[in-house]
């Protein structure tokens, strides 16, 4: 008690100063050991998606080694599987590159007339001249373009490092769930019991993101391509699963999976209707994804609000480039559930969460009713509760 009193007599820019070397700190610590810290946190997250498969193999006399073996083959499985659908969607791309480019030329050629029509000058838009540009830029940015692809190659080996990360977590799982709770507990029963009552939330939450996440995108997949196949466009299969892949960017990727479809579209459709309607298309199957499926699906404990996501995403840019802005959304999550059990902490808690006063009133008709069918949804799933 004395110590605390002490701190809070420290002058205020003492304070400052602490808290300011101490962020500093960390933040360099993270960047610096962002080629272990990175695969180590994805491989945190999917191992505690995987402990209940590991549970219920070793229901049946499985041991540990072997059960935590099986468990990330399976999950290697579906990716590899993912990945050959992604390069088989790919590869049709390449056979219609002859066709894009063409009706590419045809685009500039017209954007040309346009320009020499309204303009009264030469603007001479054509795709040799483009390609032209673009091979420019390359030399020029040869030095950074290369220090670039030889970071995403340093990324892609690092994470090689999952899969053994991900093992030894599920086989020593037990002594680390001890270990935190020696740690923090302390001795003391009652704060080990708070501990105890942490992990279980932290773990629960973990699974209910992930799993709800890719759930999530399963449904957004399906709805995608089926609203892509219907407007006509060609790939609308990759173009659907694309961008319910970049779903788990908050904010920014349901705008980058949209656009991609859109630029298509407006290349080798002959209409511009095309384009406004499959961004329109986009744009309510979002609403029913904020407003539905996340909520009813990954949880309420799970979400934040606007603001602080969006600093989560800034700052998970700026240390660890992609894979920040997606583990960053459920390390502040965790953060949330460790400040709610926090005495100290619990305002941050209360900041980082989502406070149903403070919604916007102006929502547009669509999205409150949208609202209204998750908000009976979650009912009824709350009365479906053993």
């Amino acid at each position: 008690m004395e110590e605390q009193q002490k701190y809070y007599n420290y002058p205020w820019y003492v304070t400052y100063t602490y808290a300011l070397a101490a962020v500093i700190l960390s933040v360099y610590a993270m960047i610096i050991a962002k080629p272990l810290l990175m695969p180590l946190m994805f491989a945190v997250f999917f191992a505690i998606l995987l402990v209940p498969v590991c549970n219920w193999l070793e229901r049946y006399r499985i041991p540990r080694f072997l059960s935590a073996i099986v468990s990330i083959i399976i999950t290697i499985s579906v990716i590899v599987v993912l990945g050959f659908f992604l390069v088989s969607q790919i590869r049709g791309f390449v056979e219609d590159a002859d066709m894009f480019a063409d009706r590419l030329e045809e685009l500039l050629q017209s954007a040309d007339a346009l320009a020499s029509t309204y303009l009264n000058t030469e603007v001479e838009l054509n795709l040799d001249n483009v390609v032209t540009l673009i091979k420019d830029y390359f030399q020029e940015n040869a030095a950074s373009l290369t220090r670039g692809l030889t970071g995403a190659a340093s990324t892609i080996t690092t994470f090689l490092l999952m899969p053994i990360f991900m093992f030894l977590i599920l086989l020593f799982r037990d002594m680390l769930k001890t270990f935190v709770r020696k740690a923090f507990g302390r001795g003391n029963k009652q704060k080990e019991d708070k501990v105890d009552a942490i992990i279980s939330r932290i773990k629960s939450l973990i699974q209910q993101y992930i799993t709800g996440l890719l759930i999530v995108i399963g449904i957004l997949a399906v709805i995608n391509s089926t609203m892509l196949l219907i407007i006509g466009v060609d790939h609308a299969i990759f173009f659907g699963v694309f961008a319910a892949m970049l779903n788990v960017i908050p904010f920014i990727g349901p705008i980058m999976g949209s656009v991609l479809p859109v630029l298509y579209s407006l290349i080798t459709m002959d209409s511009l209707l095309y384009p406004l309607v499959i961004l329109l298309g986009f744009y309510i199957i979002q609403l029913f994804e904020s407003n539905l499926f996340t909520p009813v699906i990954v949880g309420s404990k799970v979400s934040m609000n606007a603001l602080m996501t969006l600093l989560l995403i800034l700052i998970g840019s700026q240390i660890w480039g992609l894979a920040g802005m997606i583990l960053f959304i459920p390390l502040g999550a965790i953060m949330k559930v460790v400040s709610d059990e926090v005495d100290s902490l619990k305002p941050y808690g209360y900041l980082l969460g989502r406070v149903d006063s403070d919604k916007s009133e102006d929502r547009s008709k669509l999205a409150k009713k949208v609202r209204e069918i998750a908000d009976k949804t979650s009912d009824l799933a709350q009365k479906l509760k053993p």
